[in-house]
């Protein structure tokens, strides 16, 4: 089969600082407290995904799950290690990323589409699509910088989901929007997983890592801690053990949760 994502030995690392001013700084040097400190969000990360393969990301906030994600997608570079991607990358992996708040939505469109490497034509021939994905009314005419993040991150799927991509990430998408629209991405992403493209899912829902994925990686403070079947990867980190069982397996489809790191 063909390798679609290779992540080779990645770590990176942030540095947290503890003051912002100068005079903030000088005080806590005087005082012997640190102005900074380190900390890995990936340490020593590897792992290889075929072309095709559904894979849940899996771990509690703080993991490395959305840094993961952005050095797949490009956004960042690893401190050490590679990671590849073959073909377009397409997904949200924030809300409102590569938005302008001063444009509107139509104008938005363009610009997230060029984003995502979409030519003229293309965004042309899906122009009606992604507007009627959206459903916004009629917002789609007034600066993005006025939408709600609910809003913000339907025209950004819309978008994303509608571009001709052969790796589709998706980070925590559905924590916002109503209940139709989270149905409505789910069956979106599965036609997207059927016909054949490589979707990485983050998501802590087990009803709708279950359903997507076929496969589950857990991270754990940045290392990686479990590769393998879904059920096992659900089991593993005690999910199971956390659900409501008076909810339908529906709605724990739709339970999503943020993510910061």
């Amino acid at each position: 089969m063909t390798k679609s994502i290779v992540v080779d030995r990645v770590s990176k690392r942030f540095t947290m600082r503890y003051h912002r001013t100068i005079k903030q700084m000088s005080i806590a040097k005087l005082r012997g407290r640190d102005l900074s400190d380190t900390f890995l969000a990936l340490d020593d990360v590897s792992f290889t995904v075929e072309q095709g393969e559904s894979i849940g990301l899996m771990g509690l906030n703080g993991s490395g799950k959305s840094t993961l994600l952005k050095l797949i997608n490009g956004v960042m570079r690893p401190d050490t290690g590679q990671v590849l991607a073959r073909g377009r990358i397409a997904g949200l992996i924030a809300t409102g990323t590569g938005f302008h708040p001063q444009l509107t939505g139509r104008e938005n469109i363009i610009l997230n589409a060029a984003i995502l490497g979409m030519t003229d034509k293309e965004t042309k021939a899906k122009f009606d699509e992604i507007i009627d994905f959206a459903d916004i009314g009629k917002f789609i005419d007034t600066p993005v910088g006025h939408y709600s993040s609910g809003m913000s991150s339907r025209l950004g799927f819309a978008v994303a989901v509608n571009t001709n991509s052969d790796i589709f990430l998706v980070d925590e998408v559905l924590a916002v929007g109503d209940k139709p629209f989270k149905k409505k991405c789910m069956a979106k992403m599965q036609e997207i997983r059927d016909s054949g493209r490589t979707l990485f899912y983050v998501s802590h829902a087990a009803g709708s890592v279950r359903k997507m994925c076929d496969r589950v990686i857990v991270l754990e403070k940045g290392r990686k801690v479990f590769d393998g079947e879904t059920d096992e990867g659900i089991k593993y980190l005690h999910y199971e053990d956390t659900e409501d069982d008076v909810n339908s397996e529906e709605e724990q489809t739709d339970e999503e949760l943020g993510s910061d790191v």
